[in-house]
């Protein structure tokens, strides 16, 4: 195909000589002559021709430069939209994220002890076992054994600390146990980890003792790890046997362990004060 710079030329240059001879024709002497009259019917056709062909050239080439400028507007906006729509997503989750901050700030607020708030990186993918990893370590203080909390109860314990990251083995974890009791009627007993199902075990609880669905399960403070006060979860399951010294009791923790982000570490937990509100 021909550019548009060799199309103009050679349209320029016909309608130069068309134009020359029209001009010779115009001011000849013999504008009536039988020559002039027919050089006008032979060129004027041409002119008008060359003049169309012209102008359709034109007209495609600018036409297909405005389609490339459209093209290239519609992906500069495609670009901008794009930009738009992941700020948008990252002004969310800073929300969503700024909104748990503040919840275990709330509850930060409700204690005199020393807290630090640290964020979850990984879990631990095993189905056996159930534990994360913080983003805190013995350079901020943290320490093996500390208990792990959200607003909402406890969440698990401090059980390896390299200096910047720390391992968190949560209640649901079967190796995990909180000395624990039931708040309406006192009476005492172990939370045991149920890996498998995501919940615990309510165990050693006196088959004598007063335990119904819906109680609630809080932390007795007899353990030395997880102050007296903080809460577990309710009790989702009663099984009392005819025989046997302890019933079996199933609890349903407040922590939601799936959707964990973050969480509370008490650095200094014999200072606790749980104040409920």
């Amino acid at each position: 195909m021909f550019s548009k710079k060799t199309l103009l030329i050679v349209g320029a240059i016909v309608l130069i000589i068309v134009n020359i001879t029209i001009l010779y024709i115009s001011s000849s002497h013999y504008r009536s002559s039988g020559f002039g009259r027919v050089a006008i019917f032979f060129v004027a056709p041409l002119q008008e021709a060359v003049t169309d062909s012209v102008n359709f050239t034109k007209g495609i080439w600018n036409h297909y430069f405005y389609l490339v400028s459209v093209a290239q507007e519609n992906d500069n906006l495609k670009k901008k939209l794009s930009r738009a729509v992941a700020k948008n997503s990252q002004y969310n989750e800073l929300e969503l994220s700024n909104q748990r901050l503040r919840n275990l700030l709330n509850f930060k607020e409700t204690t005199a002890s020393k807290i630090l708030a640290a964020e979850v990186i990984s879990v631990d993918p095993s189905s056996w076992f159930k534990a994360v990893i913080i983003d805190k370590g013995s350079l901020d203080g943290v320490e093996r054994g500390l208990p792990v909390v959200i607003r909402q109860g406890i969440a698990g314990q401090v059980v390896d600390v390299s200096s910047r990251y720390s391992k968190i083995m949560l209640i649901i974890d079967r190796n995990s146990s909180v000395d624990a009791l039931v708040q309406r009627t006192r009476a005492r007993g172990i939370i045991k980890g149920e890996a498998m199902a995501g919940q615990c075990l309510f165990k050693y609880v006196l088959r004598k003792d007063d335990v119904r669905v819906g109680d609630t399960i809080v932390a007795s403070g007899l353990d030395g790890v997880f102050p007296k006060g903080l809460p577990i979860g309710d009790v989702k399951e009663v099984v009392r046997r005819n025989s046997g010294v302890f019933q079996e009791v199933r609890v349903v923790p407040y922590v939601d362990f799936e959707k964990l982000e973050e969480v509370l570490v008490l650095l200094n937990p014999s200072k606790y004060k749980f104040v409920s509100k």
